[in-house]
Protein backbone atom coordinates (compact mmCIF):
# COMPACT_ATOMS: atom_id res chain seq x y z
CA UNK A 1 0.00 0.00 0.00
CA UNK A 2 1.28 3.43 -0.77
CA UNK A 3 0.84 6.71 1.46
CA UNK A 4 0.86 9.88 -0.84
CA UNK A 5 3.47 12.14 1.36
CA UNK A 6 1.61 15.24 0.76
CA UNK A 7 -1.60 13.69 2.27
CA UNK A 8 -0.05 12.68 5.35
CA UNK A 9 1.63 15.94 6.44
CA UNK A 10 -1.69 17.93 5.45
CA UNK A 11 -3.16 15.40 8.05
CA UNK A 12 -0.45 15.93 10.76
CA UNK A 13 -0.58 19.50 10.12
CA UNK A 14 -4.60 19.37 10.74
CA UNK A 15 -4.24 16.93 13.78
CA UNK A 16 -1.72 18.93 15.62
CA UNK A 17 -4.13 21.85 14.98
CA UNK A 18 -6.90 20.35 16.43
CA UNK A 19 -4.46 19.33 19.17
CA UNK A 20 -3.93 23.00 20.27
CA UNK A 21 -7.30 24.05 19.89
CA UNK A 22 -8.35 21.49 22.05
CA UNK A 23 -5.56 22.33 24.60
CA UNK A 24 -6.55 25.88 24.08
CA UNK A 25 -10.47 24.91 24.80
CA UNK A 26 -9.72 23.01 27.62
CA UNK A 27 -7.92 25.32 29.29
CA UNK A 28 -10.53 28.54 28.59
CA UNK A 29 -13.20 26.32 30.14
CA UNK A 30 -11.05 25.95 33.28
CA UNK A 31 -9.82 29.27 33.56
CA UNK A 32 -13.67 30.87 33.40
CA UNK A 33 -15.00 27.99 36.09
CA UNK A 34 -11.83 30.20 38.09
CA UNK A 35 -12.50 33.41 37.06
CA UNK A 36 -16.69 32.08 38.23
CA UNK A 37 -16.00 30.94 41.77
CA UNK A 38 -17.00 32.90 44.55
CA UNK A 39 -13.40 32.87 45.71
CA UNK A 40 -13.10 35.30 42.63
CA UNK A 41 -16.09 37.22 42.83
CA UNK A 42 -13.85 40.40 43.53
CA UNK A 43 -10.90 38.87 42.54
CA UNK A 44 -8.62 39.74 39.84
CA UNK A 45 -7.34 36.82 37.56
CA UNK A 46 -4.91 36.72 34.87
CA UNK A 47 -3.10 33.38 32.78
CA UNK A 48 -0.63 33.56 30.07
CA UNK A 49 0.98 30.42 28.71
CA UNK A 50 3.39 30.23 25.84
CA UNK A 51 5.53 28.00 24.18
CA UNK A 52 8.59 27.43 25.53
CA UNK A 53 10.78 26.67 22.90
CA UNK A 54 9.07 29.13 19.54
CA UNK A 55 7.42 31.63 22.58
CA UNK A 56 3.79 31.10 20.39
CA UNK A 57 1.38 32.40 22.45
CA UNK A 58 -1.03 29.14 23.74
CA UNK A 59 -3.36 30.89 25.67
CA UNK A 60 -3.97 34.36 27.15
CA UNK A 61 -6.72 36.01 29.55
CA UNK A 62 -5.45 39.37 30.84
CA UNK A 63 -2.64 38.51 29.59
CA UNK A 64 -1.77 42.58 30.18
CA UNK A 65 -3.34 43.45 33.07
CA UNK A 66 -0.56 44.55 36.33
CA UNK A 67 -1.01 42.16 39.25
CA UNK A 68 1.35 41.44 42.93
CA UNK A 69 3.20 38.60 42.10
CA UNK A 70 4.52 37.15 45.52
CA UNK A 71 7.42 35.58 45.51
CA UNK A 72 7.17 34.47 41.31
CA UNK A 73 9.02 37.71 40.67
CA UNK A 74 12.38 36.06 42.20
CA UNK A 75 12.23 34.08 38.72
CA UNK A 76 12.50 37.41 36.64
CA UNK A 77 15.66 38.37 38.92
CA UNK A 78 17.10 34.97 39.03
CA UNK A 79 16.88 34.90 34.95
CA UNK A 80 18.46 38.47 35.02
CA UNK A 81 21.31 37.60 37.58
CA UNK A 82 21.61 34.35 34.92
CA UNK A 83 21.87 36.97 31.89
CA UNK A 84 24.00 39.75 33.82
CA UNK A 85 26.41 38.07 36.06
CA UNK A 86 26.44 34.42 34.36
CA UNK A 87 26.17 31.03 35.93
CA UNK A 88 29.53 31.12 37.70
CA UNK A 89 29.44 34.45 39.10
CA UNK A 90 31.11 34.47 42.31
CA UNK A 91 30.94 37.34 45.20
CA UNK A 92 34.37 37.95 46.69
CA UNK A 93 34.84 39.26 50.78
CA UNK A 94 38.16 40.80 51.43
CA UNK A 95 39.59 40.34 54.69
CA UNK A 96 42.49 43.21 54.93
CA UNK A 97 44.05 45.02 57.85
CA UNK A 98 44.98 49.26 58.19
CA UNK A 99 48.85 50.25 59.54
CA UNK A 100 51.49 47.81 60.47
CA UNK A 101 52.58 44.59 62.20
CA UNK A 102 55.28 45.10 64.81
CA UNK A 103 58.29 42.67 64.88
CA UNK A 104 56.64 40.93 67.85
CA UNK A 105 53.37 40.39 65.54
CA UNK A 106 51.15 43.52 67.50
CA UNK A 107 49.00 45.06 64.59
CA UNK A 108 49.00 48.59 64.93
CA UNK A 109 45.69 49.18 63.32
CA UNK A 110 42.40 47.59 62.47
CA UNK A 111 40.83 44.77 60.40
CA UNK A 112 39.12 45.27 58.03
CA UNK A 113 36.12 42.77 56.32
CA UNK A 114 34.91 44.31 53.43
CA UNK A 115 31.82 43.01 52.22
CA UNK A 116 31.06 42.56 48.22
CA UNK A 117 27.18 41.67 48.58
CA UNK A 118 27.57 37.85 49.54
CA UNK A 119 24.14 36.56 50.69
CA UNK A 120 25.84 33.41 51.82
CA UNK A 121 28.73 34.82 54.10
CA UNK A 122 27.97 32.63 57.51
CA UNK A 123 24.79 30.28 56.05
CA UNK A 124 24.28 27.11 57.46
CA UNK A 125 23.17 25.53 53.71
CA UNK A 126 26.90 24.90 52.15
CA UNK A 127 29.66 23.59 54.07
CA UNK A 128 32.08 26.35 52.89
CA UNK A 129 30.07 28.68 53.95
CA UNK A 130 29.24 27.80 57.57
CA UNK A 131 29.82 30.69 60.45
CA UNK A 132 33.15 28.24 62.16
CA UNK A 133 34.51 28.08 58.53
CA UNK A 134 34.37 31.31 57.79
CA UNK A 135 35.77 32.41 60.63
CA UNK A 136 38.28 29.45 61.26
CA UNK A 137 39.74 30.62 57.37
CA UNK A 138 39.67 34.27 58.53
CA UNK A 139 41.85 33.34 61.58
CA UNK A 140 44.08 31.37 59.49
CA UNK A 141 44.86 34.10 57.29
CA UNK A 142 45.44 36.68 60.14
CA UNK A 143 47.95 34.17 61.89
CA UNK A 144 49.67 33.47 58.26
CA UNK A 145 49.59 37.26 58.31
CA UNK A 146 52.12 37.22 61.43
CA UNK A 147 49.45 38.73 63.82
CA UNK A 148 49.33 37.85 67.62
CA UNK A 149 47.79 41.04 68.74
CA UNK A 150 45.70 43.94 67.98
CA UNK A 151 45.88 47.31 69.02
CA UNK A 152 42.78 48.53 66.94
CA UNK A 153 39.43 47.01 66.04
CA UNK A 154 37.75 44.88 63.85
CA UNK A 155 35.60 46.59 61.66
CA UNK A 156 32.68 45.12 59.11
CA UNK A 157 32.30 47.02 56.35
CA UNK A 158 29.16 47.08 54.14
CA UNK A 159 31.62 48.53 51.26
CA UNK A 160 30.18 49.71 47.73
CA UNK A 161 26.30 48.97 49.01
CA UNK A 162 24.69 51.88 49.80
CA UNK A 163 22.77 52.46 53.36
CA UNK A 164 19.29 51.63 52.64
CA UNK A 165 19.19 48.30 53.55
CA UNK A 166 15.43 47.89 53.41
CA UNK A 167 13.45 48.38 49.77
CA UNK A 168 10.84 50.81 49.64
CA UNK A 169 7.39 49.01 49.89
CA UNK A 170 7.88 46.44 52.42
CA UNK A 171 5.50 46.63 55.43
CA UNK A 172 6.36 47.33 58.63
CA UNK A 173 5.02 44.22 60.31
CA UNK A 174 7.35 41.91 57.92
CA UNK A 175 10.51 44.15 58.76
CA UNK A 176 12.35 42.62 61.66
CA UNK A 177 11.07 38.68 60.55
CA UNK A 178 13.81 36.69 58.73
CA UNK A 179 12.33 36.62 55.67
CA UNK A 180 12.58 40.60 55.86
CA UNK A 181 16.02 40.66 56.71
CA UNK A 182 17.51 44.14 54.93
CA UNK A 183 20.15 43.57 52.16
CA UNK A 184 23.80 44.74 53.06
CA UNK A 185 27.22 44.99 51.55
CA UNK A 186 28.44 42.70 54.37
CA UNK A 187 25.73 40.22 55.03
CA UNK A 188 26.08 37.27 57.81
CA UNK A 189 24.35 34.40 58.78
CA UNK A 190 21.08 34.83 55.86
CA UNK A 191 20.89 38.44 58.40
CA UNK A 192 19.03 36.45 60.90
CA UNK A 193 19.51 34.90 64.30
CA UNK A 194 16.82 32.92 66.86
CA UNK A 195 15.02 34.50 69.33
CA UNK A 196 14.36 32.11 72.36
CA UNK A 197 10.46 32.10 74.18
CA UNK A 198 9.37 31.21 77.45
CA UNK A 199 5.85 29.97 76.44
CA UNK A 200 3.19 28.99 79.31
CA UNK A 201 -1.02 28.93 79.49
CA UNK A 202 -3.22 30.66 76.78
CA UNK A 203 -3.67 33.92 76.82
CA UNK A 204 -0.31 35.24 79.39
CA UNK A 205 2.68 36.84 77.72
CA UNK A 206 5.80 34.97 76.53
CA UNK A 207 9.34 35.64 78.34
CA UNK A 208 12.14 35.94 75.97
CA UNK A 209 14.44 32.99 77.21
CA UNK A 210 17.35 34.28 75.20
CA UNK A 211 19.04 34.48 71.56
CA UNK A 212 20.98 32.04 69.12
CA UNK A 213 23.50 33.26 68.87
CA UNK A 214 23.84 35.50 71.95
CA UNK A 215 22.98 39.12 70.93
CA UNK A 216 23.80 41.50 74.31
CA UNK A 217 23.60 44.48 72.19
CA UNK A 218 20.30 44.04 72.09
CA UNK A 219 17.27 44.79 74.34
CA UNK A 220 13.90 42.72 73.93
CA UNK A 221 10.21 43.75 74.89
CA UNK A 222 7.77 40.90 74.38
CA UNK A 223 4.03 42.26 73.69
CA UNK A 224 3.73 38.44 72.76
CA UNK A 225 0.93 36.25 73.98
CA UNK A 226 0.11 32.27 74.21
CA UNK A 227 -2.50 31.49 71.66
CA UNK A 228 -4.77 28.60 71.36
CA UNK A 229 -3.62 25.24 70.33
CA UNK A 230 -4.07 24.86 66.28
CA UNK A 231 -3.58 28.86 65.70
CA UNK A 232 -0.07 28.63 64.07
CA UNK A 233 3.50 30.76 65.26
CA UNK A 234 1.58 34.62 64.31
CA UNK A 235 4.81 36.10 66.38
CA UNK A 236 6.34 39.35 64.58
CA UNK A 237 9.83 40.12 66.00
CA UNK A 238 9.75 44.09 65.21
CA UNK A 239 13.22 45.92 64.63
CA UNK A 240 14.56 48.63 67.24
CA UNK A 241 14.00 51.83 65.91
CA UNK A 242 16.66 54.38 64.17
CA UNK A 243 18.89 54.76 67.57
CA UNK A 244 17.49 52.38 69.68
CA UNK A 245 18.51 48.80 71.00
CA UNK A 246 14.97 47.19 71.78
CA UNK A 247 13.41 44.96 69.65
CA UNK A 248 9.52 44.24 70.12
CA UNK A 249 7.87 40.95 69.83
CA UNK A 250 4.23 40.76 69.17
CA UNK A 251 1.50 38.73 68.25
CA UNK A 252 0.38 34.86 69.20
CA UNK A 253 1.87 31.75 69.74
CA UNK A 254 0.48 28.40 69.76
CA UNK A 255 1.08 26.49 72.90
CA UNK A 256 1.18 23.60 70.59
CA UNK A 257 4.37 25.18 68.54
CA UNK A 258 7.15 22.78 69.45
CA UNK A 259 10.21 24.81 67.89
CA UNK A 260 9.83 27.97 70.81
CA UNK A 261 11.88 29.99 68.78
CA UNK A 262 11.25 32.85 66.14
CA UNK A 263 13.41 33.82 63.51
CA UNK A 264 14.67 37.37 63.42
CA UNK A 265 16.57 39.87 61.39
CA UNK A 266 20.17 41.09 62.29
CA UNK A 267 19.69 45.43 62.33
CA UNK A 268 23.53 45.78 61.85
CA UNK A 269 24.67 42.26 60.22
CA UNK A 270 28.25 43.90 59.65
CA UNK A 271 28.59 44.58 62.75
CA UNK A 272 27.25 40.75 63.86
CA UNK A 273 30.12 39.61 61.74
CA UNK A 274 32.87 41.98 63.39
CA UNK A 275 31.61 40.87 66.49
CA UNK A 276 31.96 37.24 65.83
CA UNK A 277 35.57 37.65 64.58
CA UNK A 278 36.25 39.61 68.02
CA UNK A 279 35.29 36.84 70.17
CA UNK A 280 36.50 34.36 67.97
CA UNK A 281 40.22 35.65 68.11
CA UNK A 282 39.96 36.78 71.96
CA UNK A 283 38.79 33.17 72.33
CA UNK A 284 42.27 32.10 70.48
CA UNK A 285 44.14 34.44 73.09
CA UNK A 286 44.48 37.05 70.08
CA UNK A 287 43.62 40.26 71.78
CA UNK A 288 41.56 43.11 70.11
CA UNK A 289 41.75 46.62 71.82
CA UNK A 290 39.21 48.53 70.74
CA UNK A 291 35.35 47.27 70.21
CA UNK A 292 33.96 45.83 66.81
CA UNK A 293 32.41 48.35 64.55
CA UNK A 294 31.05 48.27 61.33
CA UNK A 295 30.38 50.98 58.53
CA UNK A 296 27.24 51.93 59.40
CA UNK A 297 28.23 52.60 63.37
CA UNK A 298 31.14 54.74 62.12
CA UNK A 299 28.79 56.87 59.31
CA UNK A 300 26.31 57.41 62.57
CA UNK A 301 29.68 59.29 64.32
CA UNK A 302 30.53 60.84 61.63
CA UNK A 303 33.55 58.23 60.43
CA UNK A 304 34.90 56.74 57.33
CA UNK A 305 35.93 53.19 57.15
CA UNK A 306 39.94 53.56 56.99
CA UNK A 307 41.56 52.59 53.66
CA UNK A 308 42.76 48.44 54.10
CA UNK A 309 46.81 48.65 54.00
CA UNK A 310 47.27 44.97 53.11
CA UNK A 311 44.72 42.18 51.99
CA UNK A 312 45.55 38.76 53.14
CA UNK A 313 42.65 36.82 52.18
CA UNK A 314 39.63 36.74 49.76
CA UNK A 315 36.66 34.33 50.50
CA UNK A 316 34.87 33.67 47.86
CA UNK A 317 30.76 32.51 48.01
CA UNK A 318 29.53 29.16 45.81
CA UNK A 319 28.79 30.26 42.36
CA UNK A 320 25.69 32.19 41.01
CA UNK A 321 23.85 28.86 39.66
CA UNK A 322 24.08 27.28 43.33
CA UNK A 323 22.69 30.43 44.79
CA UNK A 324 19.87 30.51 42.79
CA UNK A 325 18.52 26.97 43.56
CA UNK A 326 17.84 27.83 46.81
CA UNK A 327 17.11 31.26 46.20
CA UNK A 328 13.53 29.34 44.71
CA UNK A 329 14.14 26.12 46.03
CA UNK A 330 13.72 28.28 49.65
CA UNK A 331 12.49 31.48 48.23
CA UNK A 332 14.83 33.14 50.37
CA UNK A 333 14.20 37.10 49.82
CA UNK A 334 17.42 37.95 51.01
CA UNK A 335 19.28 36.28 48.06
CA UNK A 336 16.80 37.71 45.77
CA UNK A 337 17.56 41.49 46.62
CA UNK A 338 21.42 40.45 47.10
CA UNK A 339 21.46 39.75 43.60
CA UNK A 340 19.42 42.88 42.43
CA UNK A 341 21.70 45.10 44.12
CA UNK A 342 24.83 43.20 42.48
CA UNK A 343 22.98 43.62 39.32
CA UNK A 344 23.05 47.44 39.56
CA UNK A 345 26.37 47.24 40.53
CA UNK A 346 27.32 45.23 37.39
CA UNK A 347 25.69 47.67 35.51
CA UNK A 348 27.58 50.78 36.49
CA UNK A 349 24.97 52.12 39.10
CA UNK A 350 25.21 51.85 42.68
CA UNK A 351 24.48 48.62 44.61
CA UNK A 352 20.69 49.07 45.92
CA UNK A 353 17.66 47.79 45.58
CA UNK A 354 16.35 51.25 43.37
CA UNK A 355 19.11 51.22 40.89
CA UNK A 356 18.72 47.22 40.12
CA UNK A 357 15.17 48.18 39.92
CA UNK A 358 15.73 50.58 36.77
CA UNK A 359 18.89 48.16 35.84
CA UNK A 360 16.42 44.78 35.61
CA UNK A 361 13.78 47.21 33.72
CA UNK A 362 16.21 48.85 31.50
CA UNK A 363 17.68 44.95 30.44
CA UNK A 364 14.22 43.52 29.67
CA UNK A 365 13.60 46.98 27.84
CA UNK A 366 16.52 46.11 25.34
CA UNK A 367 14.83 42.78 24.64
CA UNK A 368 11.95 43.89 23.48
CA UNK A 369 9.77 43.82 26.88
CA UNK A 370 7.93 47.15 27.66
CA UNK A 371 9.23 48.57 31.09
CA UNK A 372 5.65 49.51 31.87
CA UNK A 373 4.79 46.08 31.89
CA UNK A 374 6.87 45.13 35.18
CA UNK A 375 6.36 48.30 38.05
CA UNK A 376 8.19 46.26 40.65
CA UNK A 377 9.91 47.95 43.51
CA UNK A 378 12.21 44.99 44.74
CA UNK A 379 13.60 41.54 43.40
CA UNK A 380 11.76 39.24 46.02
CA UNK A 381 8.10 40.41 45.72
CA UNK A 382 7.83 40.98 49.37
CA UNK A 383 6.58 44.54 48.31
CA UNK A 384 2.62 44.52 48.41
CA UNK A 385 3.15 47.64 45.93
CA UNK A 386 4.96 45.03 43.18
CA UNK A 387 3.22 45.04 39.74
CA UNK A 388 4.15 43.07 36.81
CA UNK A 389 1.63 41.41 34.02
CA UNK A 390 1.81 37.80 33.53
CA UNK A 391 2.25 38.14 29.56
CA UNK A 392 6.03 39.45 30.68
CA UNK A 393 6.44 37.02 33.59
CA UNK A 394 6.18 34.23 30.90
CA UNK A 395 8.48 36.14 27.94
CA UNK A 396 10.76 36.07 30.59
CA UNK A 397 10.73 32.27 31.35
CA UNK A 398 10.55 31.66 27.73
CA UNK A 399 13.63 33.61 26.70
CA UNK A 400 15.48 31.46 29.49
CA UNK A 401 15.03 28.57 27.19
CA UNK A 402 17.34 29.08 24.85
CA UNK A 403 20.43 29.64 27.02
CA UNK A 404 22.84 27.29 28.20
CA UNK A 405 22.30 27.68 32.09
CA UNK A 406 18.64 27.08 31.39
CA UNK A 407 18.61 23.20 33.53
CA UNK A 408 20.20 25.07 36.06
CA UNK A 409 17.36 27.52 36.24
CA UNK A 410 15.12 24.94 36.16
CA UNK A 411 16.27 23.18 38.40
CA UNK A 412 16.03 25.63 41.36
CA UNK A 413 12.42 25.63 40.73
CA UNK A 414 10.76 23.59 43.36
CA UNK A 415 7.83 21.26 42.47
CA UNK A 416 4.06 21.98 43.45
CA UNK A 417 1.37 19.88 42.21
CA UNK A 418 3.50 17.62 40.24
CA UNK A 419 4.62 20.55 37.97
CA UNK A 420 8.15 22.73 38.01
CA UNK A 421 6.80 26.06 39.31
CA UNK A 422 7.53 28.82 41.24
CA UNK A 423 4.84 29.82 44.11
CA UNK A 424 4.16 33.34 44.91
CA UNK A 425 2.08 34.15 48.07
CA UNK A 426 1.86 37.70 50.35
CA UNK A 427 -1.95 39.35 51.42
CA UNK A 428 -4.95 37.68 49.54
CA UNK A 429 -2.32 37.09 46.55
CA UNK A 430 -1.55 33.90 45.15
CA UNK A 431 0.77 33.16 41.95
CA UNK A 432 2.59 30.37 40.34
CA UNK A 433 4.88 30.63 37.31
CA UNK A 434 6.89 27.67 35.61
CA UNK A 435 7.44 24.91 33.17
CA UNK A 436 4.99 22.24 31.93
CA UNK A 437 5.06 19.47 29.13
CA UNK A 438 1.98 18.49 27.10
CA UNK A 439 2.28 15.82 24.52
CA UNK A 440 5.89 16.45 24.06
CA UNK A 441 5.57 19.82 23.51
CA UNK A 442 6.62 22.03 26.64
CA UNK A 443 4.81 25.31 27.69
CA UNK A 444 5.54 28.02 30.14
CA UNK A 445 3.18 29.79 31.98
CA UNK A 446 2.49 32.68 34.47
CA UNK A 447 -0.97 32.46 36.90
CA UNK A 448 -1.79 35.06 39.45
CA UNK A 449 -5.33 35.57 41.47
CA UNK A 450 -5.39 39.31 43.45
CA UNK A 451 -7.68 40.00 45.96
CA UNK A 452 -8.97 36.60 46.41
CA UNK A 453 -11.86 35.67 49.23
CA UNK A 454 -11.15 32.91 51.86
CA UNK A 455 -8.40 30.23 52.77
CA UNK A 456 -5.27 30.30 50.35
CA UNK A 457 -5.82 26.19 50.12
CA UNK A 458 -8.83 26.67 48.58
CA UNK A 459 -7.74 29.34 45.85
CA UNK A 460 -4.28 26.79 45.43
CA UNK A 461 -6.17 23.72 44.85
CA UNK A 462 -8.76 25.69 42.10
CA UNK A 463 -5.69 27.19 40.33
CA UNK A 464 -4.39 23.74 40.05
CA UNK A 465 -7.45 22.49 38.21
CA UNK A 466 -6.54 25.38 35.48
CA UNK A 467 -2.85 23.97 35.21
CA UNK A 468 -3.82 20.58 35.15
CA UNK A 469 -4.78 21.01 31.46
CA UNK A 470 -1.14 21.79 30.67
CA UNK A 471 -0.24 18.42 31.97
Amino acid sequence: MRINLKYLVSFLFIANIAGAQTLQQNIQKAFTRLQQDSQCRYASVSLTVLDAKTGERVFAANPDMGLAPGSTLKTVTSITAFNVLGKDFQFQTQLGYTGAISADGTLIGDIIIKGGGDPTLGSWRWASTKEGVVLNTMVAALKKAGIKKINGRVIGDNGMFKSQSIPDGWIWQDLGTYYGAGIAGLCWRENQFDILLKTGSVGSTISVAGTNPETNYLQYKSELTNGAAKTGDLAYPYLPAYGSKVMYLRGTYAIDQTKKRVAAAIPDPAFDAALRLTDTLKGIGITVSSDPQSSMMLADKGQTVPATTKGITTILSPELSKIVYWLNQKSINLYAEQLLATIAAKAGKPASTTDGVDAMKAFWELKGIDKRSMNFFDGSGLSPEDRITTSTMARVLQSARKEAWFNDFYESLPVYNDMKMKSGSINSVQAYAGFQTHGGRQLCFSIMVNNYYGPGSGIREKMFKVLNELK
